[in-house]
């Protein structure tokens, strides 16, 4: 479990592609004082389990399911990436459940400034529109954001200056893709009302008269 809180900017060292898996070296320095092997690390929103480490980088493989859903399949050398250890259980939780299980990509449409805030309106799967509510939470590239704008294709988050210096997110433009976590927990909230939704169906169906149509009373 994270937060959305980005720890440390890394840099990939290497990214060695094996078919649609990925040996990716992370140069960190901050990270890397309190890791240990089999950690849970986000990198740019997506959980990764550190497999080896030095005093100044770690180690991750990116298996071909996390290849095919993420925005790493595309991390070269010297890119920057968002860093975050899973959360302690004595830390402050500063953002919001994040779970570096990344529900997609998207597209960055558009970037402007609007005083000390810079806005980023990103695509996002037609199909998920119903996670997103306006002042709710999104996790784009593991950086916790709140949702200031929301179409049917769509989403609309800005950060700060401090924010724009201390993740990738600034560095990115039009064009890019970033990876998207809905809030986790809409999501829940959305499959429990359709199971209760589909349960009531089923009930409805099965009702006196639909019995008795089909021959099972009299």
């Amino acid at each position: 479990m994270f937060t959305g809180i980005i720890e440390e900017l890394g840099t990939v060292k290497s990214a060695t592609k094996h078919g649609k898996t990925i040996k990716l070296t992370i140069k960190a320095s901050k990270i890397v004082e309190d890791i240990h092997l089999g950690d849970s690390i986000s990198v740019n929103g997506v959980c990764l389990t550190v497999t080896d480490m030095k005093s100044d980088e770690f180690s991750a493989d990116v298996m071909p399911e996390t290849f095919k859903s993420t925005s790493l399949s595309s991390v070269k050398e010297h890119t920057k990436v968002n860093l975050e250890r899973a959360m302690a259980a004595n830390g402050r939780f500063g953002g919001h459940f994040v779970t570096g299980h990344v529900d997609g990509t998207g597209q960055i449409l558009k970037k402007s400034v609007s005083e000390n805030a810079i806005y980023f309106d990103i695509s996002v799967p037609a199909a998920c529109n119903h996670l997103l509510l306006m002042k709710g939470s999104i996790a784009i590239d593991g950086i916790s954001l709140t949702v200031f704008g929301v179409t049917d294709d769509s989403v609309t988050v800005s950060i700060i200056p401090h924010t724009a210096k201390e993740t990738v997110l600034d560095l990115k433009h039009p064009g890019d893709l970033v990876n998207i976590e809905f809030d986790m927990l809409a999501k829940y909230l959305f499959s429990f009302m359709k199971r209760e939704q589909n349960e009531t169906s089923r009930h409805s169906v099965l009702s006196e008269s639909f019995l008795k149509e089909h021959g099972f009373l009299s």
